[in-house]
């Protein structure tokens, strides 16, 4: 079994470049990957309740994120400062995360096999 850390760094509402992210660890999951998804900068957005993307056209994958417990995806990270800066905390997120600093962030891409940015 390999780490593999899928990347995230652009809002919720920019394409669908989080709805690949989603994609991407639910089939390495379903490869028996052991998968990591961290959400830096504005991607910590995507993990706010309640929201939709319905009105501007966008598919509404929000709810599909609550679908990573049954992957077994429970290693979700999201970046500390990121949280910050958008007056964040976890009881407003969609699933349990666990915030890290930079330091932490890199000690996570050292633990992994493979990192996919997205």
């Amino acid at each position: 079994m390999k780490n593999v850390l899928v990347i995230s760094t652009t809002s919720p509402f920019d394409r669908q470049k989080i709805r690949d992210a989603l994609d991407t660890a639910l089939i390495y999951a379903a490869i028996d990957q052991n998968i990591s998804w961290l959400l830096l900068d504005s991607a910590v957005l995507a993990l706010k309740k309640p929201q939709s993307a319905s009105h501007i056209g966008l598919k509404d994958y929000f709810k599909a994120i609550k679908t990573l417990e049954i992957y077994d995806i429970e290693q979700v990270y999201v970046c500390a400062d990121a949280m910050e800066k958008y007056q964040l905390d976890e009881q407003q997120l969609n699933i349990a995360v666990i915030a890290l600093n930079k330091q932490q962030q890199q000690q996570l891409l050292q633990q992994q096999n493979f990192v996919v940015n997205l």
